[in-house]
């Protein structure tokens, strides 16, 4: 026998635990400026929402080059012009529950910014 009084059931308070996901958040954008506003503004509301945050993690550049001949006949000297459009990417990583994510990711996204959420299941 124990000490102390079972537990009374109370009918309209169940307490469900949320179930925490392990979340990744892709960003990708052409400009820096851009997608480091958003990383800020997404890591401080997870922050102030008091979950697990690792990131922002800054990945490679891509740079996608276009070279191509200034002369639309072919003729005359071979100038060429050299384009390039380079593509920033970074990584966030959350364990949230999935409605906290939602809340999260409703921030003002900058445009040019692409946000992709990918949610795993532990």
């Amino acid at each position: 026998m124990s000490a102390y009084a079972p537990k009374k059931d109370i009918p309209g308070e169940e307490a469900a635990p949320a179930v925490v996901h392990r979340v990744r958040i892709t960003l990708t954008s052409r400009n820096v400026k851009n997608i480091e506003k958003v990383c800020t503004d997404l890591k401080n509301a997870a922050l102030n929402k008091k979950l697990k945050v690792s990131g922002p993690v800054r990945m490679p550049t891509k740079k996608l080059r276009i070279t191509t001949r200034k002369s639309p006949c072919g003729e005359g000297t071979n100038t060429w012009d050299k384009f390039e459009m380079r593509i920033h990417k970074r990584l966030i990583d959350l364990h949230a529950p999935s409605d906290a994510v939602k809340q999260i990711t409703s921030i003002e996204i900058e445009p040019g910014v692409e946000v992709d959420v990918i949610i795993h299941d532990k």
